[in-house]
């Protein structure tokens, strides 16, 4: 790729709901979920090879429907007060357009996570993410003709699912050849399900917040079909003789990582490994796909370590821990409408998030199976979906491409040792072309 690319912003404007929000709803109640979830934008970018119609064209299709899109999804053109409510007064989104000095097919060569970024509109950490925009967009044009749209999205009031559900949303809007009928509409309705909390006289502080403390690096490992499968039947065992996909990847990758920190460090810490859950399908009676709002939960798995003595990590061991944990809380989330202890004992998972030095902590997010790849504006679906460098350390977020692109965050001289691993590189490749 083209070191010396360039992405220049041509225009930023506020973009609002073709139609007024009705009085009625101009006060959107956040969840539960929504108050817990961590201030900042969760990003996404979709990668377009060349449109037929002009860029000009483009954008200002894309402007006009995405007002149309906002009258559905209207709190998303509000502003959060006191991380309790959306004010839905149509505030509007934030549409960029960008210009970037190279092709498509050329950045693609190496795309590096953190050139990524400059294709967002909003830093990923920004405390505007609790106060400002909600959603902001950005199209990047590339000279060839392709195109990066880029998505910061408030993890304040959406998780990965409502992302999803609003992109393809937005597609079906702009696409002149879908009917009205094919497109999906938001479910709103999460505070009455999930209640939110009165923190006014709590010790939990009212916003979860990120700041940069350490240099940390994005990279992004793929992992193709073939090596999953022959990692599932690596990893496989009587106690879990069917892992999945995402078990298989997380295992390798928490064994890798805690190896590497442990070859810094000269001695083995405790670890634990958090994975993300989304309840919609989980809870009893489930939630449709397009119920939108934050509705996800956690499960936390550990790998106990006595007096830092350096001890062979067991793979399999490790999915057994991943099934035990899904297993326990699927049990809790069956009955979470039913029962006020199982509700409770989800809130005082959240309550208790607090960190300790003398644990390294991971937290994984599967981003699979969410049809980010479905969405077609008009000019077809994307050949590729990526995040960015996200700068929260140990953090890894799962994508769906002909396999499984993991993107891993740490930092620099963790990271050195966890790519150099050469068990991890028997099953991923580093950051290949994008084909």
């Amino acid at each position: 790729m083209d070191t010396q690319m360039k992405v220049e912003i041509i225009e930023r404007k506020i973009i609002k709901p073709s139609s007024p929000t009705p009085h009625h709803l101009r006060n959107f109640e956040l969840s539960f979920f929504d108050q817990m979830a961590i201030t900042i934008y969760t990003p996404l970018l979709l990668f377009f090879p060349n449109t037929t119609s002009s860029k000009l064209e483009i954008c200002e299709h894309l402007a006009e429907s995405l007002g149309k899109t906002l009258t559905h999804f209207y709190p998303l053109a509000g502003r959060i007060k006191g991380n309790t409510v959306v004010e839905c007064n149509d505030d509007g989104a934030e549409f960029v357009k960008a210009k970037v000095t190279c092709s498509l097919s050329d950045f693609l060569e190496k795309p590096e996570a953190e050139i990524l970024e400059q294709f967002l509109p909003a830093e990923i950490l920004s405390k505007e993410a609790g106060t400002g925009p909600l959603l902001l967009v950005q199209v990047n044009l590339f000279e060839c003709g392709g195109m990066a749209i880029g998505f910061s999205i408030s993890h304040k009031i959406a998780d990965a699912s409502t992302l999803s559900t609003f992109i393809n949303c937005w597609a079906q809007v702009t696409n002149t050849t879908s009917t009205d009928s094919e497109v999906m509409l938001p479910e709103f309705g999460s505070a009455s399900l999930f209640p939110p909390q009165d923190f006014s006289n709590d010790s939990q502080p009212p916003a979860r917040v990120y700041s940069k403390k350490n240099i940390n690096i994005t990279r992004r490992y793929v992992f193709d079909a073939s090596n999953i499968s022959a990692l599932q039947s690596k990893v496989a065992s009587s106690a879990v003789p069917q892992p999945t996909r995402v078990e298989a990847i997380s295992a390798l990758i928490w064994k890798c990582a805690v190896e590497a920190s442990t070859s810094k460090s000269g001695s083995q810490r405790p670890s634990v490994f958090s994975q993300d859950v989304n309840l919609r399908k989980r809870v009893v009676p489930p939630l449709p796909e397009n119920f939108a709002g934050n509705v996800v939960g956690f499960y936390r798995s550990k790998a106990e370590v006595e007096d830092g003595t350096i001890v062979a990590i067991d793979l399999k061991d490790l999915v057994s821990k991943f099934r035990e944990g899904i297993e326990n809380y699927a049990a809790i989330t069956k009955t979470i409408f039913g029962s006020d202890e199982a509700w409770q004992g989800i809130k005082d998972k959240y309550k208790n998030l607090k960190k300790s030095d003398d644990v390294e902590f991971y937290s994984c997010t599967s981003w699979c199976r969410f049809p980010f790849y479905e969405a077609d504006f008009g000019w077809g679906k994307p050949k590729w979906v990526s995040i960015a460098s996200v700068s929260i350390e140990n953090i890894i977020v799962l994508l769906d491409k002909n396999g499984i692109e993991a993107w891993l965050t740490m930092n620099q001289e963790n990271m050195a040792l966890f790519e150099s691993s050469t068990e991890l590189l028997a099953y991923a490749s580093v950051n290949p072309s994008v084909r």
